[in-house]
């Protein structure tokens, strides 16, 4: 086993799918019928909101495919067991049949360009060397997706975040889709399934996945252990907006001390005045998150730890403005909702820069200016730089 085996989504070191699926009784009816009636599709593509279970969906459901002889109990109840043989294996991090691939397996590539890559996409030639196999810079990589499972049972592949599939990558991966092989079953997962090819869309059984109502993120709290004060439920159930996902990465990664470190800030601009110095503390919050991602993941990049940490940065602000915006609302306050508008289209390019690997400090001394253009901020531009 590898140093990063255990760590595997699945896996005893992040073990998305051990624990139930809440809410999602719908898509999991949808998988667990097709199991039963023996129609199983080939190709799923399992798609909806950040945060909301697709990806531990998709890995459960793994557990359940990979076992020889799966319960009808264990298929009512959405229950793998956690200590059959292939349980134990995934739990290792060294199933043979099961593959999640991701943009982070780039950093344990075989490959020394894909090494070295800032894992902004999942390249075709990463496919070629989990899934499809070919010939890539001298290597040949074998078509896995085509052997017969090691195991007896079942091949999966779980390609997770696969709007990060380019063109080329999707046309590649399009050939195995018209010609699966035998008992081999693929699931794409996606928070943008319109970035897939529609003629890849086709070939796949679309499963949608929804936002979590307060009860079933209530059952997600106590199932997993975790307690909210009631001073801070209010602000991280707006952060969260019904994904629990995005409610960990708020209680874990010190979400609301993000909020209440830019709050004076934004005071300021919602007043009309210039925050200095913004646009700096932006920038160290998600510099210090970045380093903290790649300090506990040696697979991480730092520039993708950034993307997110700016992602998370817009996820705060987000909920300010649109807290705002509601407040404004209900007061009649036009001009305020108009000025809360024009701030988030100003995130919305903030990430959009980000996502062009454009350096850390200029995206966030930028949507500091853009903010103040937003809040009509007289003296604006000072912490470009």
């Amino acid at each position: 086993m590898s140093a990063d085996a255990s760590n595997l989504p699945g896996s005893t070191g992040d073990p998305r799918g051990r624990t139930p699926i809440f809410g999602q009784e719908a898509a999991i009816s949808e998988l667990v019928d097709a199991f039963r009636q023996d129609r199983m599709p080939a190709a799923w593509i399992l798609h909806g909101p950040d945060g909301v279970g697709k990806l531990s969906t998709a890995i459960r459901f793994a557990r359940l495919l990979l076992e020889p002889e799966p319960s009808a109990l264990a298929l009512d109840a959405f229950e793998p067991p956690l200590d059959s043989p292939d349980a134990r294996l995934i739990d290792a991090g060294t199933h043979p049949d099961l593959k999640v691939i991701r943009k982070e397996l780039a950093a344990t590539s075989e490959i020394a360009r894909l090494r070295d890559s800032k894992q902004r996409a999942i390249p075709i030639d990463l496919l070629r060397e989990h899934m499809l196999g070919g010939d890539v810079e001298g290597k040949r990589f074998d078509a896995l997706h085509a052997r017969t499972p090691y195991r007896g049972v079942r091949r999966v592949f779980i390609v997770d975040e696969a709007e990060l599939l380019n063109p080329q990558g999707q046309n590649a991966l399009l050939k195995t889709l018209e010609e699966p092989s035998p008992r081999t079953i693929i699931m794409l997962v996606t928070t943008r399934d319109e970035r897939l090819l529609p003629t890849v869309r086709s070939r796949c059984r679309r499963v949608p996945f929804r936002t979590l109502d307060e009860p079933s993120i209530d059952r997600w709290l106590l199932a997993n252990g975790i307690e909210i004060d009631d001073a801070d439920r209010d602000w991280f159930t707006r952060y969260a907006d019904g994904s629990p996902g995005r409610l960990r990465q708020a209680i874990d990664g010190g979400m609301q001390t993000w909020n209440a470190t830019l709050a004076p800030g934004f005071a300021r601009l919602e007043r009309g005045d210039w925050p200095a110095g913004l646009g700096e503390t932006m920038a160290e919050l998600v510099d210090e998150f970045a380093k903290s991602v790649v300090k506990a993941d040696k697979r991480a990049s730092k520039e993708a730890a950034n993307r997110t940490g700016l992602s998370n940065l817009a996820s705060v602000i987000g909920t300010r403005l649109r807290e705002r915006m509601s407040e404004a609302a209900v007061a009649g306050d036009d001009r305020t909702i108009e000025a809360s508008a024009r701030a988030i289209e100003a995130v919305a390019e903030a990430e959009h820069r980000a996502n062009r690997n454009v350096n850390l400090k200029f995206v966030c001394a930028g949507l500091v200016s853009d903010l103040g253009n937003a809040f009509d901020v007289r003296g604006q531009g000072r912490d470009r730089g």
